[in-house]
């Protein structure tokens, strides 16, 4: 990357275009899954690449509800047996289905979709090297201190052990001055 100075008030870039075949684009349930999406297919369209997009399902825990009493607030996790083996499958099919509709939502038929078992940033990272993408995008969302200390940062773990390229599409809302 090149730095000109000196022919506009503002500071240019010259940046060699990039030369993308695929790009891995990891999603979650998040509402802001559809801008994450978008955002990053399009710019996976303009460069002419291909596109997988994957859904980690992580461990058990992360799909049983936190029990919760209005009255005292939070008492723990329900036991991880009250997830059956069936439930888990009711829950791979629900997330296929969610990548079928994210797929047919920006109307391309040719996206290769996937979920994904194991933690989040090891499965998007191993199926990354795999496929050999150039890219990966995910979104950068602003969790509570308690989330993070549950599941971690998958965006500061992949920053850390990613040896490809990551675009990150931010979800958080800006608040007007």
């Amino acid at each position: 990357m090149e730095i000109l100075k000196g022919f506009s008030n503002f500071p240019w870039a010259v940046v060699k275009p990039l030369n993308m075949k695929k790009m891995l684009i990891a999603l979650d349930y998040d509402p802001s899954a559809e801008k994450i999406a978008e955002t990053s297919y399009a710019l996976a369209k303009s460069a002419g690449a291909k596109v997988l997009i994957v859904h980690v399902m992580a461990e058990l825990a992360n799909y049983i509800p936190l029990d919760y009493s209005p009255v005292m607030g939070f008492s723990g996790f329900p036991p991880v047996d009250m997830l059956q083996p069936v439930e888990f499958e009711e829950l791979r099919k629900s997330a296929q289905q969610f990548l079928e509709s994210t797929r047919d939502h920006l109307g391309d038929p040719s996206i290769d979709i996937r979920v994904l078992d194991g933690d989040f940033a090891d499965a998007i990272l191993e199926t990354a090297r795999e496929e050999s993408v150039d890219l990966i995008a995910i979104g950068t969302h602003s969790r509570s201190a308690f989330e993070k200390i549950l599941t971690g940062s998958v965006t500061k773990k992949l920053i850390h052990d990613s040896d490809i390229p990551l675009y990150l599409v931010p979800t958080r809302i800006r608040k007007e001055d």
